[in-house]
């Protein structure tokens, strides 16, 4: 494992996102698209800016959850990538307080566009609160499972170059659909490998974490594992992994959208050790299914656990996310209110 000295992570903290929301003032109102003017990009400190989380209570205190919103609103994994650098100057237009990269989205890693990327997300004033990664430890050959090891460990670092805090994990799954459009209309349901159960995988899984657990301790960044699909698609599956890693680096990240039964009992026993939230809209109907979020529930219950975190948007509609983004932004800034 490569060590990760403390002056790099200085460094690598001193021109993150984090930094941005605090000192991001100085630079509001930069382009880095020429297809944005800066004119229309709108900042915390911009009076134009739409439903901005800035409003406070007279003693200073936010009166909300910070939103963010994942690259992936505006992209859904269509055959052209949307860069990076144009969902964080639509973010900022449109008024989030962050942004969540979904790391196969991202067509360069380099220095230099990693820098660029942070020097951009400061110049907004937001936050970068986390980076969505894709693994699978759902499988019976060790090879594969260190395969993926040795990949999410890729991604803890890109987030600690990024300065991003928490990347989102998966248990990974079995690979027994066809395609993915089939796992959708199976409701995220497919079977084991011929010749395994279900519980042969949680295993494999443990180790796994247990095994990244010291380099994302090193790193200061923080697993979290969403309620997906494989192992993590309900939540007892999530809190058997979470509860018997045991680490404060690896927590949950809790998807409003992927429960479809039971849902808010289901959603609500993962609050207590959630990282970051991730909140689905569909605005123009669902692209595989569409789900009646109420986010007054929602939010009830993440009030009821004193969940202080980022809420990330993930819109998963049809219409044009152009429309859909702000759309959904004004709705999730309407529930996410700190009870008084």
């Amino acid at each position: 494992m490569r060590t990760i000295s403390r002056r790099k992570f200085c460094c690598n903290i001193a021109g993150c996102g984090i930094v941005g929301g605090i000192i991001g003032n100085f630079a509001s109102g930069n382009s880095l698209d020429q297809n944005l003017p800066a004119a229309e990009i709108t900042t915390p400190n911009n009076p134009a800016a739409p439903e901005t989380s800035t409003t406070k209570h007279d003693n200073g205190q936010r009166t909300g959850n910070l939103i963010a919103t994942s690259t992936y609103s505006f992209w859904h994994f269509q055959d052209e990538k949307v860069p990076i650098e144009k969902c964080i100057d639509l973010a900022a237009k449109f008024g989030f307080d962050g942004v969540e990269i979904l790391e196969v989205q991202m067509t360069k890693k380099d220095p230099k566009t990693i820098a660029e990327i942070k020097r951009q997300t400061l110049s907004h004033g937001m936050f970068l609160c986390g980076l969505s990664t894709h693994q699978t430890f759902l499988s019976p050959d060790k090879k594969i499972r260190q395969e993926n090891i040795d990949k999410t460990k890729q991604s803890i670092e890109l987030a600690h170059n990024l300065g991003i805090p928490t990347i989102r994990v998966n248990t990974g799954r079995w690979g027994t659909s066809k395609n993915f459009d089939e796992l959708m209309k199976n409701r995220g349901v497919e079977p084991p490998l011929t010749g395994y159960k279900n519980e042969d995988g949680f295993p494999w899984v443990i180790d796994s974490f247990n095994r990244l657990i010291p380099f994302a301790e090193q790193a200061g960044v923080v697993m979290g594992l969403e309620n997906h699909w494989g192992l993590g698609s309900t939540p007892e599956g999530v809190l058997k992994i979470v509860n018997a890693v045991n680490s404060p680096f690896l927590r949950i990240t809790a998807d409003t959208g992927n429960f479809l039964e039971n849902y808010y009992e289901k959603f609500e026993k993962l609050i207590p050790k959630t990282i970051l939230v991730q909140a689905k809209t569909y605005y123009g109907g669902g692209k595989w299914y569409t789900l009646e979020v109420d986010y007054d529930k929602i939010a009830n219950i993440l009030q009821k656990y004193n969940y202080r975190g980022f809420i990330s948007l993930e819109f998963e509609g049809n219409e044009d996310p152009i429309t859909a983004v702000p759309k959904s932004l004004k709705l999730l800034r309407s529930k996410f209110k700190f009870k008084q």
